[in-house]
């Protein structure tokens, strides 16, 4: 640095923290501090509103390097490469061979063979299902819905009999047992002894992993991020520990791992959850003594999560998958899948397939991702978020270990109390519109209404569990559902019925009335029903008026909490069927519910309970 430059800083003077929160607390103006700037997370911690290079004292992980233990900063020791994966759902092995081809050549270097649960696999399946795919030059992964994949013998068993380099070969079978376990709710007696004999098979095929533990199970049953990261990791100890006692030596059983996560759109949270994971799986790995550290990488596949995702608005999915792609890329993630906005229905198009190619393109050849190792190192916030989630997670998969492991604390229902807890937290959360889903509980459109009739099941929980089940199951399902329900029955009664009107009778205060009445218009929109906006009107007689005229079911009073104490009981003397309703929660709220008028929206108002009495009232 020349001592140009080094003149240029001596001209601004460091600011010590206790000058920052001086300048903080008087810019709140006396607003309360923590209130209004400390992030109060589902993770168990708070996220300040800033970090500083003394934030970052005591983190020990900080003097690694990229490819170094504890591989935090990644597997790779340059550069940021990752593969673009798209899975392919195989109902007919040729009609899936034909669609694995014509995509190879559009960006796709991954691919995902996803088979049903009663799906069994054998080596003359695959014969036609890889028929002229270059092996050597694309990874191959096979994927059970329910986690319990059965296609490594038969695919070391085709591998065997061609002539590539086995070296070459990349790919897993994400074989679960316990995954299936979490889900079915029965836990086969010889999973183990298969799996052991399914890498003991594949030896021949060293870079190809049998073991998937499916952390996004967890994610997409409503579990917070820390609970997905703990749980992972205690069901990779589960596999490591009990093959290991079988005999198989750790190098072995750890380089058969690979983690398939859930990524949500919490965005700098997700991309320190790679991190954090990484960091844990090499301390986990490391003290069953393998002979080198490499064993240690924690191998990640990343799929965009379902749970957030929306059958309304659907388009919008796209903008939450691009952040997801973004965290799993600036997180270190080995291999990605985007899934295509429309995949809730199952009705994937070859559009929405393409734009879900695209979108990791994008980042990858626009954006330039893949040229730079953790371009999170160094971020106050990010190493901050990484060593919070890493000790949190740490903290709860030392609880499931002193349960005597996964599997145990799975049958005693430790995991699935913890998961339901905070997925019903999260519910209230989108309930209150803390949690917001865009196009769905905030801002929804307006305009929009069923293209088609939806089946059932696309609002309920997934349930796989099987008949006679040991344990309860996860059930993996949508924030959005009970809100896509609301609307979707108001939907299927507008076809033979005129769809509910909600009315805006705005007067006085101007500010007020406009903000009022688009909260209220965003607020009845939810449930799909018809909102009127209006400018303003003179009087409480006009405002009737023009409701009447609009067939208005509902008239929604916007205006300022002091002029409610007079305007409101005028307006409820003119209505007669109408439901009357106040926008916000006055001081004199009291003294109108003495009057007979006991509808208040506000933003503590539970959306989703409020509007189901709504439909109640309006014979929905």
């Amino acid at each position: 640095m020349t001592d140009q430059n080094q003149k240029l800083f001596t001209n601004f003077p460091p600011v010590t923290t206790e000058e920052w929160e001086a300048k903080i607390n008087a810019d709140l103006k006396g607003r309360d501090y923590e209130r209004a700037l400390v992030w109060r997370t589902h993770e168990g911690f708070n996220v300040r509103p800033y970090y500083r290079r003394q934030n970052l004292e005591g983190l020990d992980f900080l003097n690694a390097l990229p490819g170094e233990f504890p591989y935090v900063r990644g597997n790779k020791k340059t550069g940021n490469e990752w593969l673009i994966r798209q899975d392919i759902a195989v109902k007919d092995f040729s009609e899936a061979n034909k669609k694995a081809l014509s995509i190879l050549g559009k960006g796709v270097n991954s691919l995902g063979f996803c088979f049903d649960c009663a799906t069994k696999v054998e080596k003359a399946d695959l014969e036609i299902l890889l028929k002229d795919i270059c092996l050597e030059a694309v990874e191959i992964n096979f994927i059970c819905r329910c986690g319990n994949c059965n296609c490594a013998l038969p695919f070391a068993e085709y591998i065997s009999e061609r002539k590539e380099n086995k070296n070459n070969i990349v790919g897993s079978s994400s074989s679960d047992p316990i995954g299936s376990f979490v889900l079915k709710g029965k836990l086969k007696p010889d999973a183990l002894d298969e799996i052991a004999n399914a890498i003991n098979k594949t030896r021949k095929i060293p870079h190809f992993r049998v073991i998937g533990v499916n952390g996004k199970f967890f994610a997409n049953s409503g579990a917070s991020i820390v609970q997905e990261l703990a749980f992972s990791l205690a069901q990779g100890v589960e596999y490591l520990t009990k093959l290991t006692d079988a005999g198989l030596n750790i190098e072995y059983v750890a380089g058969n791992i690979k983690f398939n996560f859930g990524i949500s759109n919490n965005y700098f949270m997700e991309i320190a959850k790679l991190r954090a994971a990484r960091l844990l799986w090499a301390q986990i790995v490391k003290a069953f003594n393998p002979k080198n550290d490499e064993v240690a990488e924690l191998i990640s596949h990343c799929e965009t999560n379902s749970y957030n995702k929306t059958i309304y608005d659907p388009y919008v999915n796209m903008l939450r998958t691009q952040t997801e792609a973004m965290s799993a890329v600036l997180g270190g993630a080995d291999s990605i899948t985007v899934l295509p906005f429309n995949a809730i229905l199952g009705d994937t198009t070859e559009f929405s397939e393409r734009i879900a190619r695209n979108q990791q393109i994008l980042l990858k050849e626009e954006s330039h991702l893949d040229k730079v190792s953790d371009p999170g190192a160094g971020s106050y916030y990010i190493e901050n978020l990484t060593a919070s989630l890493a000790e949190h997670a740490w903290k709860l998969f030392l609880e499931v270990q002193k349960k005597g492991g996964f599997i145990q604390a799975f049958k005693k229902g430790f995991i699935q109390n913890e998961i339901k807890t905070m997925a019903a937290k999260r519910s209230t959360s989108a309930a209150l519109r803390r949690e917001n889903l865009l196009g769905v509980n905030q801002f929804p459109n307006f305009t929009e209404t069923a293209k088609t009739d939806f089946p059932d099941w696309v609002f309920e929980a997934t349930d796989n569990t099987e008949q006679g089940a040991d344990v309860e199951t996860l059930k993996p399902y949508r924030i959005a559902q009970p809100f896509e329900a609301l609307r979707y029955k108001t939907d299927m009664y507008a076809k033979d019925n005129k769809r509910p009107v909600a009315f805006m009778l705005t007067m006085g205060n101007l500010a007020m009335r406009k903000a009022r009445a688009q909260f209220s218009c965003n607020f009845f929109a939810v449930a799909g029903f018809e909102v009127i906006d209006n400018n303003g009107f003179d009087s409480a007689a006009a405002g009737v008026e023009a409701a009447r005229a609009k067939n208005a079911d509902i008239v929604v009073v916007c205006s300022s909490d002091e002029e409610y104490a007079e305007i409101a009981p005028q307006i409820a003397g003119l209505l007669d069927k109408e439901i009357l309703v106040i926008a916000g929660a006055p001081k004199c709220q009291p003294e109108l519910e003495e009057k007979g008028i006991t509808n208040f929206v506000h933003v503590k108002s539970n959306i989703l309970e409020d509007l189901k009495a709504y439909q109640t009232k309006l014979g929905i």
